[in-house]
């Protein structure tokens, strides 16, 4: 099992840096075909820090592992949120713009309850198996199409008035693109493999590692953005970060997989699970309605409660 961790850290590792050199040449490519950076930093920079997600959802399905999917997103979107933005607000607090409040936080908590109610057919449907499908995998894409619309509506109504060459030549951007990808698909095949045969040792069921372990090893990219964003008290960068991969993570670590692959029939997932992956949404939204913040107080109470729910997936 020591050689099982020492190659699950490595397929960390590759992952985080392969969404870093992705994000390079991804937004290099970009600037090479006059891109505005407002959509850029909107889109790639956003699927860039959920692509170690993505990556290990589609492996996880590929070679069967269903539990790790849901869990890599179920435990991403709450540790971001409980999590991160916690830590943040201890660090600093956060403000929170209105449009933020009114659009963006909203939509969240939308597809956030969108995902219970698809999940939940034994409570809300009268099926026998709690299930996604590819049906559904196509409703979530849908509203993803709508989130897109969204962002390139805010590009479009920003002027960027100032052209700065882009960081790489073309070549070279596409280069990174390339070995990004390549960095990112070894890393999340590592993990996936390597996480499960450490479940099946320590005898725990991939719901648990994945909200756990998966959970905090794909959402470093995250927890340094915030972190970074917080101490330079880069407030829209910070919240965008959360609320933009807390979508994507629903819309594309999920949705595309599922698509693609055909439906998932997780086996372990509680329905506390589900309840914080809303109720950490809505806390978010409560917070920042009150006050158009969250404060250092709030950002405890965040903390507080992620302990506790973590507590509880270890003793369910």
């Amino acid at each position: 099992m020591f050689l099982n961790i020492i190659l699950l850290v490595i397929g960390f590792i590759a992952l985080i840096k392969g969404a870093d050199i992705f994000v390079d040449g991804a937004s290099s490519t970009a600037e090479n075909f006059k891109v505005p950076k407002m959509l850029i930093g909107l889109t790639i920079v956003a699927f860039g820090t959920s692509a170690p997600e993505f990556a290990v959802s589609m492996s996880a399905l590929a070679s069967g592992s269903t539990d790790m999917v849901l869990g890599n997103v179920i435990g991403s979107n709450i540790l971001n949120i409980l999590l991160i933005l916690g830590v943040a607000a201890i660090i600093h607090p956060i403000a929170i713009k209105d449009n933020t409040i009114k659009k963006e936080l909203p939509l969240t908590l939308l597809i956030s309850t969108l995902l219970a109610v698809l999940f939940l057919d034994i409570s809300l449907g009268n099926g026998t198996l709690n299930q996604i499908t590819r049906s559904d995998g196509i409703v979530i894409i849908l509203f993803f199409l709508v989130f897109l619309y969204y962002l390139i509506t805010i590009a479009k109504q920003k002027k960027e008035s100032n052209e700065e060459p882009p960081k790489f030549k073309l070549g070279k951007s596409l280069l990174f693109v390339l070995l990004g990808l390549i960095a990112i698909i070894i890393g999340s095949n590592l993990v996936v493999d390597n996480a499960s045969s450490i479940a099946k040792a320590l005898g725990i069921s991939e719901r648990v590692i994945s909200l756990t372990i998966i959970a905090f090893g794909t959402s470093l990219p995250e927890l340094v953005t915030t972190i970074i964003s917080a101490k330079k008290k880069e407030q829209d960068l910070l919240v965008g970060n959360i609320i933009g991969s807390n979508i994507f993570n629903i819309c594309v670590v999920l949705g595309i997989p599922v698509t693609i692959f055909g439906g998932i029939t997780p086996s372990s997932f509680q329905i506390i699970d589900i309840i914080m992956l809303i109720g950490s949404a809505f806390l978010l939204f409560i917070f920042s309605e009150t006050s158009k913040k969250i404060t250092k107080l709030e950002g405890l109470i965040m903390i507080i409660t992620f302990i506790f729910y973590y507590t509880l997936v270890f003793v369910i």
